[in-house]
């Protein structure tokens, strides 16, 4: 009998719990249960060990199950972790082009909220900046101004059409949308954004978040009720007291944006169609798409892309493309005049002379005649002396020469009726209209950059 038999033999006994073959007595066969009582220093036979099918059973399927369920395991973690990579690499890489390149963003969903639901309360990146802004949803924005209809227009600026929106909150708003043809892009835009989010001052507009939709890109500003400034002073009777206030108040803006901000901010555009007002008739500067930062002891700095408009800018940015904290003194000082006189420095004429607004106020000042240059429709009766001052303050910041213009921290104190002007004003930049004219036209080579196509003629109806 071989192994074989002897395992046949085995099996066909139901109480045969194992079996060996041996050398000297063939097939052995056990019975009962197993005791072993011998020892063997060496060699020995094999012993064949019957077990129970249902034993044997379970003992495999609980080890493929235990296998199973490890790799099962193991594969779920793995799997889920490449997964949170790709998506966490997904999201980082989008943050990043939110604003750098606005063709990956904009695809909405119609049940979104008033909301980016995906990038909300999160932060996004452009270049090295970092930025907490809400970006609105372009169903939202579009559904807010009646899908940009003519009839929601409310202005036209370097940056692009500007449009009345109401949120379904019931909040009005302003929409800028970039456009394609104006002077000003994606660059200026992302500089808007990076600028306008760290500002916070009652004398600023308040930029409530920002929309990217294919080519598109949106800002959302705060809606001011009355508009600009440039439909008052020049359209309209204004009284003496709100003028007043009015120029107070865009000097305190300015003063903030030089010293008090968390960066010192040269605006470079700064006029009466970027000064709006809320109901309140309160002065809000914006349009921050050309301005720049100066960080640490920087005084100035030299372009040879000079960007504005004309009868606002400073002669050595116009001509040379020096801007500084002086720049925007000049502005200011252009805006002093027009809102005392009602009269708009570019384009401003008189029987008498070919002289701009700057060099008709001169004449007068130096003629001993200042208080001519008023708005006919004031009617002043205990404010002379105010009306002087802010004159003399106007003349004083659009001299000709930078280091002659006072900072705005003395610009606020000269306004105040308590304290007394000394200095005496120097002949103005751009004394007259001609000058401002035949620099236009030499303006061709060198470090004397400005053309027609990039100066902005900003026509405006309000925000």
């Amino acid at each position: 009998m071989n192994l074989l038999e002897c395992e046949a033999a085995c099996s066909r006994n139901c109480s045969c719990v194992a079996y060996a073959m041996t050398q000297i007595s063939g097939c052995m066969e056990w019975f009962g249960d197993l005791l072993d009582i011998r020892k063997y220093s060496e060699g020995g036979q094999d012993l064949y060990v019957r077990m129970p099918a249902s034993e044997l059973d379970s003992s495999n399927k609980s080890k493929r199950t235990a296998v199973l369920a490890s790799v099962a395991g193991i594969s779920f973690l793995v799997l889920l972790g490449v997964i949170s990579w790709f998506v966490y690499r997904k999201k980082t890489a989008n943050r990043r082009r939110a604003l750098a390149d606005p063709a990956n963003q904009g695809r909405d969903n119609p049940n979104q909220d008033i909301y980016d639901n995906e990038n909300q309360d999160i932060n996004r990146s452009i270049g090295d900046e970092t930025l907490e802004l809400p970006l609105f949803s372009f169903v939202t924005i579009s559904t807010a101004t009646s899908e940009f209809s003519f009839t929601n227009k409310i202005g036209q600026g370097g940056f692009g059409p500007v449009y009345k929106g109401l949120l379904p909150t019931g909040k009005e708003i302003a929409v800028k949308r970039l456009s394609k043809d104006s002077g000003q892009g994606l660059k200026e835009f992302k500089n808007e954004v990076i600028l306008i989010e760290k500002l916070q001052h009652r004398n600023l507009v308040k930029l409530l978040g920002c929309c990217i939709h294919g080519e598109d890109g949106m800002l959302v500003y705060e809606y001011m009720p009355n508009k600009s400034l440039d439909l008052f002073i020049f359209n309209t009777t204004l009284s003496w007291q709100k003028r007043f206030d009015i120029i107070a108040g865009i000097a305190r803006g300015l003063l903030y944006l030089h010293r008090d901000s968390r960066l010192r901010i040269i605006h470079r555009d700064l006029k009466a169609s970027n000064i709006l007002l809320d109901k309140d008739m309160n002065p809000k500067i914006s349009d921050f798409g050309l301005a720049r930062t100066f960080g640490g002891d920087q005084y100035e700095e030299k372009t040879k892309r000079v960007m504005g408009t004309y009868g606002y800018m400073a002669p050595e940015y116009a001509i040379d493309g020096l801007f500084s904290i002086k720049s925007n003194v000049f502005s200011f000082g252009v805006l002093i005049l027009e809102i005392v006189s009602g009269k708009k420095n570019r384009g401003f004429h008189h029987p008498d002379h070919d002289l701009n607004l700057l060099g008709h106020a001169w004449n007068l000042w130096t003629e001993g005649n200042p208080m001519d240059l008023l708005d006919a429709s004031l009617v002043i009766l205990n404010s002379e002396s105010e009306v002087l001052r802010y004159i003399h303050v106007g003349l004083l910041c659009v001299q000709q020469c930078p280091e002659d213009r006072p900072p705005m921290s003395n610009v606020l104190l000269m306004l105040d009726i308590e304290h007394p002007v000394v200095s005496q004003p120097k002949q103005p930049g751009f004394y007259s209209e001609r000058s401002l004219n035949d620099m236009a036209m030499s303006s061709s080579t060198g470090n004397k950059p400005p053309t027609s196509n990039e100066i902005t003629e900003t026509l405006l109806q309000g925000r």
